[in-house]
């Protein structure tokens, strides 16, 4: 092949590359726009003041965000404090302790976890989870904020050990040898060089954890109640702001204020996720100019 074709070839894909960019963002600013013009049209007829200050989201009389908002985040902090501590010690067992047979057999079925519809966990949730919760804490409806943060962190692991593992890996060789060359053992060294060195990646691992579970729809519209109301604690019945949005977008008038509202829930729940990706984002690329 000659220089002039292999030029041509190159400029080619260029010319290819640039184009899938430029329409991704394009995409990502069409949706930008389509939901926050429809946000000011909601601001028209709403209150700013009372969307983010009231207490109750009904569609007849009141649009306020802040129960729908406090359910999403109690379903997603407590899927992070179990995912977490879960997802990184499985992550280091991985990278620095197991045998690489026991590598190799526990990490596709983790990676595994991933590939299993959200329907599915869903339904676990319904017929498993939710009954045993009833049993251990002696309540009615195991449908509650508890029932999804346990199935959110099933959901978030693959995400969080696969990240985290990289990030450990990452750490150089020299740090390890260099531990243990001072005294300290193997656990002394993973709990204070390894992981404290991977710090900036493990941290990317659970911002982009948490984005995966704030985004989740249909396992916490089945398995969480769906009580549009404040929640007390993990044991009461919440409504997220995916499964509003489900629930209610495909039965709502057209350009009604119910219509509007869904939009203005989804443009503040767009805001939410891309700071997180954007926090995990940040620190992903301090651990690359770590190890540069």
């Amino acid at each position: 092949m000659n220089t002039r074709k292999r030029e041509q070839i190159d400029g080619l894909f260029n010319i290819i590359f640039k184009s899938t960019g430029l329409i991704t963002i394009a995409l990502l600013a069409g949706i930008f726009i389509m939901l926050f013009s429809n946000s000011i049209l909601f601001f028209l007829k709403v209150s700013p003041i009372d969307f983010f200050t009231g207490s109750q989201w009904d569609p007849e009389t009141h649009y306020s965000i802040v129960p729908l908002l406090v359910s999403s985040l109690l379903v997603a902090l407590g899927s992070m404090i179990i995912a977490v501590p879960l997802g990184i010690f499985t992550a280091a067992y991985l990278s620095e302790l197991a045998p690489k047979k026991v590598q190799m057999f526990l990490k596709p079925i983790i990676e595994m976890l991933a590939a299993i519809p959200s329907v599915a966990i869903g339904f676990l949730g319904i017929v498993l989870v939710g009954p045993g919760l009833s049993y251990v804490f002696g309540i009615q409806n195991g449908l509650n904020a508890l029932n999804g943060s346990i199935l959110l962190a099933v959901m978030a692991l693959p995400t969080i050990v696969t990240i985290s593992e990289d990030a450990i890996n990452a750490v150089p060789q020299s740090h390890r040898e260099a531990s243990l060359a001072l005294g300290a053992n193997k656990w002394e060294t993973l709990f204070k060089v390894t992981i404290p060195a991977a710090l900036p990646g493990l941290i990317a691992a659970v911002m982009l954890g948490l984005g995966r579970a704030l985004g989740e729809t249909m396992t916490v519209l089945m398995a969480t109640g769906n009580a549009a109301a404040m929640p007390k604690g993990f044991l009461d019945s919440v409504r997220t702001i995916t499964a509003t949005i489900a629930i209610e977008m495909g039965e709502v008038p057209y350009q009604t204020t119910h219509y509007f509202a869904l939009f203005a829930i989804a443009a503040l729940l767009f805001l939410i996720t891309l700071a997180v990706n954007f926090a995990g984002e940040f620190f992903a690329n301090r651990l690359r100019k770590f190890h540069v």
